[in-house]
């Protein structure tokens, strides 16, 4: 009998996910909290069911007769499914503990604390105490304890506006607490690694450009650049080994996000996962190493391998698009683009009828594209090319593009 997964998360990441199982001969089974979330047409079955709600997963999981619980590039649903596969006797490729430390960053910040890795002085409150913040500067940045996708994430400059962001980011946690650190200036390095046996094996440097608003952290663009990576890449493995054995992180995926001026770093946060969105892809291309098929293997008991890492150009960036607000219709001008070798690929998270309004986190986007070039001319003139010919079309025949956060590529 073929063995059967639950899959927690529709987002485009899942579809891999669901690929690579299906692939194996494995039933997929995907809840998720959406009606029709986009990778529900993959899957062997769907249940309307939020990953968020433990109890609801853990009695799919035995009404179903589940063999093992897995998901890929998202925080929340892992802590879901370390959970559920721990109480259930299931394979899991973390225990619950470490998917807690690695997931709520009131507990990540205290193991960085006692373990010396840099991070941004910070405090943690479930209630404003203006005194515990009397020796920090603004400007201060506010986040949620335990959400993903930049949710509630505000930059403030005053004691004013750090009241509003405090209680809208304690709302929007699960545990009604939220983190109050100081703002490092830098630039955003997004690293993905895969962990061996105890070992970090970086796979990816990239950097993070963000929506340029400046109480917001949306990610519109990630870029890799190899000569970027060569330069900070002992500083950033340094401080990976560091985060690895300060969790006692043994064989998984793993997110660091950091700040640098190119001497030194701080880590914002860090995860046992892969990047979101469409991260496994750019992870491929700069690495050729199949985060998604890793991720497998270590739920079925495979012990995956880095070997050489190899890139496939020098540059290369994924593109978010955001729109203005509408319902969704459909894209034009992606597939001639791609077919004529402008961009590698093209994809689209939201369903026909989603419906936008602002802008406020990541997952507000609606559609990506990649592009690859040995040169940054060459970048640059199929950043152009892309961003003239693509529409994204509301149901009035409208194009809802937001093509002002398409900014000129800077390497």
């Amino acid at each position: 009998m073929n063995k059967k997964a639950l899959v927690l998360a529709g987002g485009y990441p899942q579809i891999a996910l669901i690929n690579e199982l299906k692939k194996r001969g494995i039933y997929t089974i995907l809840a998720d909290y959406y009606e029709n979330p986009v990778a529900k047409p993959y899957a062997d079955d769907f249940f309307r069911v939020s990953t968020l709600d433990v109890e609801a997963i853990k009695k799919l999981a035995v009404t179903q007769k589940v063999d093992f619980l897995i998901t890929a590039c998202t925080d929340q649903a892992l802590l879901t499914v370390a959970y559920v596969s721990e109480a259930l006797g299931l394979p899991c490729y973390i225990d619950y503990q470490t998917a807690l430390n690695v997931t709520n960053k009131q507990y990540m910040k205290e193991v960085f604390v006692k373990n010396n890795i840099p991070t941004a002085k910070h405090v943690t409150m479930a209630e404003l105490d203006e005194s515990l913040i009397k020796e920090m500067k603004y400007p201060l940045i506010v986040k949620p304890v335990d959400c993903n996708s930049s949710k509630g994430v505000k930059r403030v400059e005053n004691i004013e506006e750090l009241q509003i962001a405090f209680h809208k980011a304690v709302k929007l946690s699960r545990t009604q607490t939220a983190i109050i650190e100081e703002f490092i200036d830098g630039e955003e390095l997004s690293v993905d690694l895969y962990v061996e046996n105890g070992v970090p094996h970086i796979l990816s440097i990239s950097i993070s450009d963000k929506i340029a608003e400046r109480d917001k952290f949306v990610i519109f663009r990630g870029r890799y650049a190899k000569d970027t990576a060569e330069k900070v890449h002992e500083l950033v493995r340094s401080v990976a080994q560091q985060i690895t054995e300060a969790f006692n992180l043994k064989n998984t995926p793993m997110l660091i996000q950091m700040i640098t001026d190119g001497k030194r770093v701080s880590v914002l946060e860090f995860s046992a996962r892969t990047g979101g969105s469409v991260k496994y892809i750019l992870i491929n291309k700069t690495s050729g190493f199949d985060v998604i098929s890793a991720v497998v293997d270590l739920t079925l008991g495979i012990q995956p391998h880095v070997g050489e890492v190899i890139t496939e150009n020098n540059y290369i960036a994924n593109e978010f698009i955001y729109c203005k607000p509408g319902v969704f219709e459909h894209l034009e001008g992606f597939e001639e683009l791609k077919e004529d070798g402008i961009i590698t690929d093209y994809y689209l998270f939201k369903w026909c009828g989603a419906r936008f309004d602002t802008i406020e986190n990541s997952g507000d986007r609606i559609a990506g594209f990649t592009i690859q070039a040995d040169t940054i001319e060459e970048m640059n003139k199929k950043h152009a090319e892309t961003v003239k010919r693509i529409r994204v079309i509301d149901n009035h025949g409208m194009d809802m593009t937001r093509r002002d956060l398409l900014t000129d590529l800077k390497f």
